[in-house]
């Protein structure tokens, strides 16, 4: 499973750089219930050179009862203790809970933690979920379902390790059981959701489809019990130009549009609105260099909505995705023959206040029918995050957002009654974990923006028992999340080890991975004494240019995030490589210019064959490529310098290229990859990689020519 120290995102940036912190402290089951016990877990670290005896006491409000409050525990230099708690809430409501850590009866740690405890509900055991008890409005409720969440990609999950409150009703769950979507119907039908619109992935283009996660529709939704009851769609997400669109109209005619007429168009559940199937398109406007032109896109349109016909509806509805108001993009999806206009999200900037969030999206729906350029069907945002908190960050608690909802049902009423979007209503989104915006039922709120849409929407306010899991006695789902979080705890503590080789410590040099350890060993040991141990993933070793190296064929070595790899006025990377393929076109050996933070970090690499230093300072900026290609069947030394203001890449010692960059390098909260430009992805090195050092420092050109001259040992 990829990544596993690095999917860890220990929380240790985010912590002061005190000795002792603590790095977790949450629920032990996704939610509690008040009169029923609920556990906590706590985990503390001790940063320090020394043992330490700590004392720990959780405290909280008159209402809950807490067994054991306080204890004891002895924490080994550079280790952490884990421990558990057991608390009682009275009454429902969310209680504040603090962990205060002393030493020496010196506070020297604290946390806090919001709990939100559930209205009581007796416990019992049932052999499956009750049927849902759905509640219907005058609209076509539909909530955007992200499907991102399946059981061999556990590092999705990574952003809830920084927002514990995320954490769904379901746990860290596995989508393809279809006990998972038995859960998500209940929950979305009795609250007035009718239909569920997955994103919907192509893995390549030009021959059958093969797609990326859609396990939620074909091994969940379409397998479960209450199918019937829930409605779907997909929008197709088109936007990664090659693998995910169509290689021509005959791509689209014979593998793409019949694969999804008699995969989910024919099925009951899909959604059709007057006898036609309902699609929805990402990207609308990147078909037209997919299939040539814009007359070639219309005319596309109009064959698809024939074959649909030929296959027994009424036609087919198309509705493309676009979150702004350039009049000119209106009138492009227009002439394109797009139905209708809609927004799978909207941006809005500036971490807005709620009430801020709420104007703007109105301001968005009127603005855009003022235009009248396209219909268009309404969506209504709930918050926003990005996946590494970038950008701007917004949220609109429950209670807000059934003001939007009364605002945007109202809205709706006034759109012409013989378009579609006078008939429905889209929610932005179920279960958008990792960007930051979802409308399940989850540990911070509750069933709070579910109840808004029964309230609303469907105007239903009776009361009524929103069921969890653990009421019932199923779950838990999440069992090979937690199986795989143990395993990455025990590499964690693997790679912490303090280890020198010679030469180390030295002035500036913040890591060092020479994958010396023994064939098979799941971390690279950072020999610099910083205790920054990298995991690897299905990547082994080989002799290297001193000692062992890395073996780069698609695998990868991740560092966890660390505020020691944010360095903010100078950088050096340096590293030995050996490959005997020439001309790699873009393949990294060292990176830390991710998604979430493409105006940050620093990577070294091969782009058009040649070696490449990058410190961006805008998105992807500042590719400095060196005077000549790398050599192959040889080892070669590689270096990137940049000291504030001058970036230079050097070449078995000698320089090969200087580019002017003056200004600090921009922090992040991201990991460091070795061997690879991510986790699982195709940008891999292809060769050996050894002796990786990173500096906080520019080496200067003298000590990068002793370095590359130096004999290996």
């Amino acid at each position: 499973m990829p990544g596993l120290l690095s999917s860890l995102l220990t929380l240790a940036l985010l912590a002061p750089p005190d000795p002792v912190a603590v790095t977790r402290f949450e629920l032990v089951e996704p939610m509690a219930r008040a009169l029923r016990p609920a556990g906590l877990v706590a985990q503390v670290a001790n940063r320090g050179a020394d043992t330490l005896d700590l004392a720990v006491e959780l405290t909280g409000p008159a209402e809950l009862r807490i067994a054991k409050p306080s204890t004891t525990v002895r924490i080994e230099a550079q280790d952490e203790a884990r421990l558990t708690f057991e608390v009682t809430a009275d009454q429902p409501g969310t209680r504040r809970l603090t962990l205060t850590v002393r030493a020496a009866g010196q506070v020297v740690a604290k946390r806090d933690l919001d709990v939100l405890f559930l209205a009581p509900v007796a416990q019992r055991k049932l052999p499956y979920i009750s049927a849902p008890q759905p509640v219907r409005s005058k609209l076509l409720v539909g909530a955007h379902h992200c499907p991102l969440w399946e059981a061999d990609k556990p590092e999705m999950w990574n952003q809830l390790l920084v927002h514990p409150e995320r954490t769904p009703a379901l746990g860290f769950y596995d989508q393809a059981n279809p006990e998972i979507s038995d859960w998500e119907t209940k929950w979305a039908s009795e609250h007035g959701v009718d239909f569920f619109i997955y994103c919907w992935y192509r893995t390549k283009q030009g021959g059958p489809v093969e797609t990326r996660f859609s396990s939620a529709i074909e091994q969940a939704l379409l397998r479960s019990k209450y199918q019937k009851d829930m409605k779907f769609t997909i929008m197709w997400e088109n936007q990664s130009r090659g693998t995910s669109g169509v290689a021509d109209e005959k791509d689209l005619f014979d593998n793409l549009l019949p694969y999804w007429i008699d995969k989910y168009f024919k099925t009951e559940s899909y959604l059709k609105v007057d006898g036609k199937p309902v699609l929805f398109i990402y990207r609308p406007e990147f078909l037209v260099q997919d299939l040539g032109g814009e007359a070639q896109v219309r005319a596309a349109f109009d064959k698809m909505r024939q074959a649909c016909r030929a296959a027994g509806f009424a036609g087919l509805t198309l509705l493309g995705e676009y979150r702004g108001l350039d009049a000119n993009h209106l009138q492009l999806m227009k002439r394109l023959g797009l139905d209708y206009t809609f927004a799978y999200c909207w941006y809005v900037g500036n971490n807005p206040t709620p009430q801020q969030a709420i104007d703007a999206q109105m301001g968005y729906l009127h603005k855009t029918q003022e235009l009248g350029i396209l219909p268009q069907v309404a969506t209504v945002s709930q918050a926003w995050s990005g996946w590494s908190d970038e950008g701007t960050i917004w949220k609109i608690p429950p209670k807000q957002f059934g003001e939007l909802l009364g605002q945007a049902k109202e809205f709706v009423g006034t759109l012409p009654k013989d378009q579609l979007g006078s008939q429905m209503l889209l929610l932005d989104n179920w279960n958008e974990w990792g960007e930051g915006h979802y409308i399940a039922p989850y540990r911070e709120y509750g069933f709070g923006y579910l109840d808004a849409v029964r309230e609303v929407i469907a105007g239903d306010t009776r009361p009524h028992d929103d069921l969890i899991p653990q009421d019932i006695g199923l779950g838990p789902y999440d069992k090979a999340y937690w199986a795989w979080r143990n395993k990455a705890d025990e590499q964690r503590k693997l790679g912490n080890r303090r280890v020198f080789k010679p030469g180390a410590p030295a002035d500036g040099l913040v890591g060092w991975w020479a994958f010396d350890e023994a064939d098979g060993s799941p971390v690279a040991l950072d020999y610099s004494g910083n205790r920054l141990g990298a995991s690897i993933e299905k990547a082994s070793r080989a002799p290297g240019r001193d000692g062992r190296a890395l073996v780069c064929d698609g695998g990868w070595a991740v560092v966890p995030s660390n505020d020691l790899l944010n360095m903010a006025k100078a950088v050096s990377i340096e590293c030995w490589v050996k490959t005997d393929v020439a001309g790699q076109g873009n393949t990294w050996m060292v990176n830390r210019v991710l998604s979430g933070g493409t105006d940050t970090g620093y990577r070294l690499g091969i782009l058009d064959g040649k070696p490449c230093f990058e410190v961006p300072q805008t998105s992807f900026s500042h590719h400095l490529s060196a005077a000549e290609p790398l050599p192959t069947g040889r080892w070669v030394h590689l270096a990137g310098t940049f000291d504030g203001r001058t970036m230079r890449i050097y070449m078995d010692g000698v320089e090969k290229g200087t580019m002017d960059r003056p200004g600090p390098i921009k922090p992040s909260k991201l990991h460091l990859v070795l061997g690879n430009y991510e986790v699982s992805h195709a940008a891999y090195f292809h060769g050996l990689l050894d002796e990786v050092k990173l500096w906080s420092r520019a080496l200067s050109a003298d000590e990068v020519k002793a370095h590359a001259a130096a004999a290996a040992k």
